[in-house]
């Protein structure tokens, strides 16, 4: 197992890393508005340009260079309603297709697959726990600066599992989900290591399941949420500290995630470490969520920087259409 610092891998859905068809599709698919309207104004004129010569030009002149031109108008015009309908009525309000470049829902989601994420079901619907979900993540997430644009939120978007709803009472111990005081068994959970043939800096691109002697040697963390001064925090813990910087885990192999927490969440001193850890468990509040990965150990998530507000969901990821031999149905 890698045991170099830990680099959190995040899962933004952010523009692909090399060519071909994937940054192709994936340009495409995060082509901003304002390209799109002066894409069609272009065309618009050209095609205004070309008219007075289409409808003037003689039947029994309608030859030699006038098919082409038809033809490219008729392209033209048809090029004119597919941007519209596409970027101005299905992308913003119905579906959009987003780009994985990492590995956090791994083996659910592989790194370069294409989703869909249906945009409209949250307008007439609430999320569910299990539900997968691409959202906008709070500014706390940043790992650098550079994660933040000119306003200081997140410049990418992020997909997690849905696993607390407003109400819920949710609680890690030693790595296993409780839901209001229920065991739930996460049949997708996953708990890997990077498999790249050449380790770098790099988020990682394949992972394999740790075996289960290699798991056993894990310090599963626990989790829950707590109220600090008024503000509910994600609490990672163990029998030894409390959202530590360098958890004391007592194993040569770290699950190093839930410590790499935001740095608000960390500035808790070692003698109150332990009183905080006996706070109760609080439930997610009103118009907030839970997210985490699949893909356990090594996602970037609630447990680090809190809870999703309601307004930063995007939509419901329902299925990978790219590559062809990802495509499935997301559940």
């Amino acid at each position: 197992m890698d045991t170099t610092p830990f680099i959190p891998y995040m899962l933004p859905l952010a523009q692909a890393q090399s060519g071909g068809t994937r940054e192709m599709i994936d340009g495409l698919a995060r082509t901003p508005l304002s390209h799109v309207v002066w894409f069609v104004l272009a065309i618009s004129l050209l095609r205004l340009a070309v008219y007075p010569y289409l409808k003037n030009t003689k039947v029994h002149m309608r030859h030699g260079i006038y098919p082409v031109v038809r033809y490219i108008n008729e392209m033209l015009d048809a090029f004119v309603y597919a941007g519209v309908f596409v970027f101005m009525v299905i992308r913003p309000f119905i579906l959009q297709a987003f780009l994985v470049p990492s590995g956090s829902m791994w083996p659910t989601l592989e790194v370069n697959d294409f989703i869909i994420a249906n945009k409209a079901i949250y307008r007439f619907s609430e999320p569910k726990s299990g539900d997968i979900i691409v959202f906008h993540p709070p500014a706390l997430a940043a790992i650098s600066q550079s994660d933040l644009d000119k306003d200081g939120e997140m410049k990418t978007d992020y997909v997690k599992r849905c696993i607390g709803v407003p109400g819920d009472l949710i609680e890690l111990k030693k790595g296993v989900l409780y839901r209001n005081g229920q065991k739930v068994d996460e049949e997708y959970r996953t708990y890997s290591e990077c498999s790249d043939p050449v380790q770098t800096e790099e988020p990682c691109q394949t992972f394999r399941v740790l075996s289960d002697d290699v798991k056993k040697q894990l310090t599963m963390a626990s989790f829950k949420l707590v109220k600090r001064d008024g503000e509910i925090i994600p609490l990672n813990y163990t029998d030894m500290d409390a959202n530590a910087p360098m958890p004391q885990t007592g194993s040569a192999i770290e699950d190093k995630t839930p410590y790499h927490v935001a740095r608000p969440f960390q500035a808790i001193s070692t003698s109150d470490q332990l009183k905080i850890r006996d706070l109760p468990a609080e439930k997610v509040p009103a118009g907030y969520y839970l997210m985490m990965g699949d893909n356990r150990n090594n996602s970037h998530d609630g447990r680090v920087w809190g809870l999703v507000p309601r307004d930063r969901l995007i939509g419901k990821a329902v299925m990978t259409w790219w590559p062809f031999t990802h495509i499935h149905l997301l559940k």
